[in-house]
């Protein structure tokens, strides 16, 4: 094995996986969603320098080119369960969810199925790009999902200001609370439209993949 700054950045990115969800045990909200936010955002950018770093400097190694889908596939299927669940189950956010999870763990399965021909499954660059669809998508959610906090504490605790700020003539519409809401609603809108694009992505990658494994997949049948 190999230990060199690649594999390394590839290791943090790994364990920083679950590290999203432990934001949650030891932060109040909405300091976890930031936090939880700023950990995936710097996990995310080193999926680019390990490989690129890797490359540049010659270090690629086994270990590294099977820590690294890992760590990435750990990343979103996580992040993806905290998020499903702090959302209070959004319909337009499972579905994509579901199908994001069900393709990683199949095409995982396929992979191990097909043994010293999983080669066969190498990373394409549409799968590059759709997990950079992925953490994108998610980083978005997540300061979404922080926005609509500060939003539902702020309306619990300053209904009789805004009530005030109306009857003294200030348009309630104006106020810094509307603007919270409304750029909750909308960040929140841009990453489910996100996510919806990295699922399409992600079903056509598994297609792909399935496509390249079905001979191999018939010839074990015989």
């Amino acid at each position: 094995m190999r230990w060199n700054l690649p594999n390394s950045l590839t290791l943090l990115r790994l364990l920083a996986a679950p590290g999203v969800a432990v934001m949650f045990l030891y932060f109040a909200r909405p300091w976890a969603d930031w936090f939880a936010l700023v950990l995936f955002l710097v996990a995310a950018i080193t999926d680019y320098f390990d490989g690129y770093l890797a490359r540049l400097w010659r270090q690629e190694s086994r270990i590294g080119a099977m820590m690294d889908p890992i760590a990435d596939k750990a990343m979103v299927v996580i992040a993806l369960l905290v998020i499903t669940g702090y959302s209070g189950m959004d319909p337009w956010l499972i579905l994509p969810a579901t199908i994001i999870l069900f393709r990683e763990v199949f095409v995982s399965g396929l992979r191990e199925y097909l043994g010293n021909t999983s080669r066969l499954l190498a990373v394409t660059k549409l799968a590059k790009w759709k997990t950079t669809a992925q953490m994108i998508a998610i980083s978005t959610l997540f300061a979404a999902l922080g926005l609509e906090y500060v939003r539902e504490q702020a309306l619990a605790s300053n209904n009789a200001l805004i009530s005030e700020m109306t009857d003294a003539g200030i348009d309630a519409e104006l106020n810094m609370l509307s603007l919270a809401n409304l750029s909750g609603e909308v960040v929140w809108t841009i990453g489910l439209a996100l996510i919806w694009i990295a699922a399409a992505l992600t079903a056509i990658t598994g297609w792909d993949y399935l496509r390249k494994a079905l001979p191999h997949l018939k010839d074990g049948s015989e």
